[in-house]
């Protein structure tokens, strides 16, 4: 039997943290879906297209992980695939106890399982509300995200080379 696990978010933009969780969870599991929502219930900077297409340019060589988006509810899609593990990091106790809802939450509407998993040190200060405003001031991103994804932010704000 194949261990497979779902890593759900918006990931607007994804960021070198994300990279870091899906990595590690590569490691662990035989396979990764990256699972991007299409339509969440905040404001978003990039369309779903977009956000699944720099995961791809970012999961490139990985061979166990795939991107797919998914519309619904997260339990909805993982019944489709097939697959009752979730991967989510957290970064901080406040992301905890929002994450700990949507686990409890999501193993009361479907019996799937959430594993918690904090990035590596280097990247724990990421979120991609951090990235967008520092990409809206045409910032340094160096560190945080892949060149590809820099780019999209570049060309997103109308900054220069």
């Amino acid at each position: 039997m194949d261990k497979r696990v779902v890593y759900p978010g918006t990931f607007d933009p994804p960021h070198y943290g994300h990279l870091d969780i899906v990595k590690r969870s590569a490691q662990i599991f035989d396979e990764v879906i990256v699972a991007v929502a299409k339509k969440p219930r905040k404001y978003l900077l990039f369309d779903v297209e977009e956000r699944v297409n720099m995961f791809k340019k970012m999961t490139e060589g990985i061979k166990n992980v795939k991107v797919k988006s998914f519309d619904g509810l997260l339990v909805d899609f993982m019944k489709k695939e097939g697959i009752n593990v979730i991967v989510r990091g957290v970064r901080l106790f406040t992301d905890f106890e929002y994450e700990l809802q949507i686990a409890l939450t999501n193993f009361r509407l479907a019996g799937v399982e959430t594993i918690f998993m904090m990035p590596s040190q280097e990247y724990i200060h990421i979120s991609s509300t951090i990235v967008r405003d520092i990409a809206s001031y045409c910032g340094n991103l160096d560190d945080m995200v892949h060149p590809y994804v820099k780019q999209k932010l570049k060309e997103k704000f109308g900054c220069g080379s």
